[in-house]
This record gives structure tokens, sequence and C-alpha cells, in this order.
């Protein structure tokens, strides 16, 4: 059985191998993650009882990803907050939030990346990049404040509260390391 209902199917076996069923092929998690990346939908099962396994080996997959290399996309105070839901009562409202909150991102990226094609035009090099980094401040900015009305939405024990000071400062600190990022891109395009 190579698909399920248009997903391919990848068997793990009990040395840890993966089995990709469409291709007959074994895979890796790096190949699991490309294939990610193209959309292509995938279910992973444990070869020898049938059961569904996906949620682990993504979570494998990211965990990973974050180790792999210097940037990671998950920041501390972000893994924290989400720790602290498992066994709250927010752990049925969070992970509808979460894909619900990464749709609207997607949809946004989209947006942003037509703007700044715009913005930049035929020639790459002779526009300045302080546009985008205002687009990227409005965006962290828009999804923090839109993730903190959700939760103060569903917790009763938050009532009006602002965030905590340190969740402030992580937040500054991620909106600082984008702008870093994004001047070190318009240096290196200057110098070009």
């Amino acid at each position: 059985m190579a698909k399920a209902d248009g997903e391919i199917v990848i068997k793990k076996y009990a040395n840890r191998r993966l089995y990709n069923t469409g291709t007959s092929t074994y895979v890796t998690l790096e190949d699991l993650a490309k294939m990610v990346k193209k959309g292509e939908d995938f279910l992973v099962q444990d070869a020898k009882s049938g059961e569904d396994i996906t949620h682990s080996v993504l979570t494998q997959i990211i965990f990973e990803q974050e180790s792999k290399t210097g940037n990671t996309l998950l920041p501390i105070s972000f893994l924290r907050q989400l720790i602290s839901y498992y066994g709250d009562q927010m752990q049925m409202v969070v992970p509808s939030f979460l894909e619900h909150s990464m749709k609207a991102f997607t949809e946004q990226q989209t947006q942003m990346r037509e703007q700044m094609t715009k913005a930049f035009g035929d020639h790459p090099l002779s526009k300045n990049l302080q546009m985008p980094i205002q687009l990227l401040e409005e965006q962290v900015k828009r999804n923090t404040e839109m993730f903190q009305q959700a939760m103060q939405m569903f917790s009763p024990f938050l009532g009006g509260q602002q965030p905590a000071k340190e969740t402030r400062k992580a937040e500054a600190k991620d909106i600082d390391e984008l702008k870093e990022q994004l001047r070190s891109l318009q240096s290196k395009l200057d110098n070009l």
C-alpha cells in the first residue's frame, strides 16, 4: 500500500530506519523535511503495529532542525510558554490557535513578499531595506498581540494583565535580531 488518501506512507522500523512506500526507498529525517518544504503529505506508521507516529516524527524533525544550525526558529520564551500549557486548561485550545496563526502568518508572508517585490522592482540593489524592516516589525508586533489577546480571552486568571517584563524583553530581543539580520543583508547587498 503506497498511499492512503493521497498521502505517502512512510514505515518506521524498529531499527529506526524509515521506508518510503511510495518510492520503495529508505529515507532520512532530512528527506522528510524536504518533502514537507515541497508540500508533500505523508503519514508515518510504525512498521510493526501500524500506529500513526507522524506527530512524533515531525517533532523529531523540528528538534533536529533547531539543533543543527545556530538559527533557531522557536524563541526560548515561546517554548517556555508552550510547555506551560501542557496539562493546563489551555491545552485543548492551543493546537487550533497555533494552526490558525501559522495559516494567517503564511498568508501574510505571501503578501509581504509581493510588497517587497513591488518595493525592489527591477533593481533590487538600488532600493533601501527600511520598508521591509518596518513590515517585519509590524508583522511580529501584530502576531504577538494577537497571541496575547487570544490567551487572555481563554484564560480567566490572566484578566487584563500585561505580559511579563521578561516576555516583553524577549519580544524586543527578537525584533532587534530581525533588524540586525536585515541590516546585515543590506550591507551585503551594498557590497555587491
